[in-house]
């Protein structure tokens, strides 16, 4: 890779009194007085197909956002045929004419756009203004910079090391052949707008299934790229089912791969039914997916205290624990949870719960009542367990908003439902340890869960950081030493997971981009054999 790389988007702060404050306030007041109407757009052209739903604000759900125009089979396959009839424009253009019109993407997002994106981010999936500035903002940047320089990189850097006298070897970085299916997650505006700009970059084009939850966010983004410059087919914009968008695109034997994130059942089942359609297709379609997690934190008993308590407060509680990073499980051995106990419970009563606009608030709502009521059903179950007990938080109401306040079991049981499956919401399960088992509690917390996205350990003495870092070596693609398992920042910290959270492409570093391109090697003689005979032969 060039040496020469992007810097990361400065995030701003949002404090009192300042411009951007006031900025965003303003266009959170203007985006909630209009309802828009969100079309399908296919080759570049607005769909409107009257079969519509309504995105409404998780923290007030009675207030209508948008109608959304959904997209039937028609629409679907004539996303697939756009996508693949866009293709051989899109790669003759050029890798920096492709760069070119993703990094002026950039430029208008950290720039006039970025208001615009960061209130539809906090509106649409109930961020802060802090939570959307991090995410819709600067990852996304950072995203279509660092994704620019990456693959600029791949053409030095994969060519051959050696060429003989007499020979010319190179590598052509060739797309794959056909075009991506882009299913994305409501949670981050970010990897939703990400996971169908990355292929593009590198010559592939994209059908975008983005999330029924975060329609509003994702077509304005869509709309930025085409502000940009974004040719008409290069992505093609498809809200609706994600079981019909995947029947259209399974079927079209230009199918080149997928870039998902979401459940890990539904990606299975994905990739089982990709495997079933292979005799139809023109190659192997290449499988990407970041899944689900059950993200821990581990600590021993020498450890700083206090910052243990930030981490589980920010690594469990932020954005309401929708994310697939966020900590839903720790190990604490029973000194340092006698220390710290009290304090951890009178800080979770500090917080906040409430709408958008305050910017007070820590944490807003979750994303719909389908979540809600996914969550609630865990916090009773653990409720009425006689191996739990609810020691902060556990209550919860639905009249406004889906609003779950920041919940904390403690189990005597490590195997607990709480401790092992993924909730995706603001519940935290802790298990109290012995203080001389600390190594019997990295293989417990490596063998009790099938994930292996995000984890973190807090130890002082490196000597114990390292027995952690080896005995949970495949536990965790992103592992943090003394700090909260999430945030991951692009070209920073690459994120993914392996065993059941994923592939581990790494989104957010070179690897991920790899996965996109089919490179063909092309060997010219200079020298032009003339004689078919070989010396032995003398």
């Amino acid at each position: 890779m060039t040496s020469n790389h992007p810097a990361n988007e400065p995030v701003l702060s949002y404090a009192p009194g300042s411009e951007e404050r006031e900025k965003l306030q303003m266009e959170l007041r203007n985006q909630m007085e209009t309802i828009i109407e969100i079309p399908c757009i296919i080759n570049g052209e607005e769909i409107y197909t009257g079969n519509t739903v309504q995105q409404v604000l998780p923290h007030n759900h009675g207030h209508i956002l948008a109608n959304v125009h959904l997209a039937g089979k028609d629409e679907m396959e004539a996303a697939c045929i756009s996508a693949v009839n866009a293709q051989k424009n899109w790669i003759e253009i050029g890798l920096e004419e492709r760069c070119a019109i993703f990094e002026k993407c950039a430029d208008m997002l950290s720039g006039e756009w970025r208001m615009k994106i960061n209130a539809s981010t906090m509106l649409n999936q109930s961020k802060t203004c802090f939570q959307a500035e991090i995410d819709s903002a600067c990852e996304l940047i950072d995203f279509w910079r660092f994704n620019c320089h990456y693959a600029r990189g791949f053409h030095d850097y994969l060519q051959p090391l050696v060429s003989p006298k007499g020979v010319e070897n190179s590598t052509e970085i060739r797309p794959l052949e056909g075009f991506i299916l882009a299913i994305t997650p409501f949670n981050f505006s970010s990897i939703a707008a990400n996971l169908p700009s990355a292929p593009a970059i590198v010559g592939c084009t994209a059908v975008w299934k983005p999330s029924r939850n975060s329609y509003y966010s994702n077509y304005l983004l869509m709309r930025l790229m085409m502000d940009a410059g974004l040719p008409k087919g290069v992505i093609n914009f498809v809200p609706g089912s994600g079981e019909l968008i995947t029947d259209v695109a399974l079927s079209n034997p230009d199918f080149a791969g997928v870039h998902f994130t979401g459940s890990t059942s539904v990606f299975q089942g994905l990739w089982q039914r990709i495997g079933e359609k292979l005799p139809i297709m023109k190659g192997y379609p290449r499988i990407v997916g970041e899944t689900g997690g059950k993200d821990f934190i581990v600590a021993h008993p020498n450890c700083d205290e206090r910052g243990l308590i930030v981490a589980l407060i920010r690594g469990a509680f932020e954005f309401q624990g929708q994310k697939c990073s966020a900590a839903s499980r720790a190990y604490i051995p029973n000194s340092v949870w006698n220390s710290i106990s009290d304090e951890l419970c009178a800080e979770l009563s500090k917080i906040k719960i409430g709408d958008v606009v305050d910017f007070s608030n820590f944490m807003t709502a979750v994303i719909d009542k389908r979540a809600f009521e996914k969550i609630t059903g865990y916090i009773e179950r653990a409720r009425d367990d006689p191996n739990c007990q609810i020691i902060s938080g556990g209550n919860y109401n639905n009249e406004t908003g889906w609003f779950i306040e920041p919940t904390i079991i403690l189990t005597s049981n490590p195997k607990s439902e709480t401790m092992v499956e993924e909730i995706f919401g603001p519940v935290l399960t802790i298990y109290i340890y012995d203080d001389d088992k600390f190594v019997d509690i990295l293989e417990l917390c490596d063998k009790s869960s099938p994930y292996a996205l995000t984890g973190s350990i807090f130890a002082t003495n490196e000597h114990d950081i390292n027995t952690a870092f080896n005995a949970l070596r495949f536990s965790a693609g992103n592992f943090y030493i003394n700090d909260k398992p999430t945030g991951a920042a692009v070209a920073q910290q690459p994120f993914g997971g392996a065993r059941a959270s994923g592939t581990n492409d790494k989104a957010g570093g070179p690897l991920n981009l790899l996965r996109w391109i089919s490179p063909r090697s092309v060997k010219r003689a200079n020298d032009i054999p003339q004689s078919w005979t070989y010396s032995f032969m003398d």
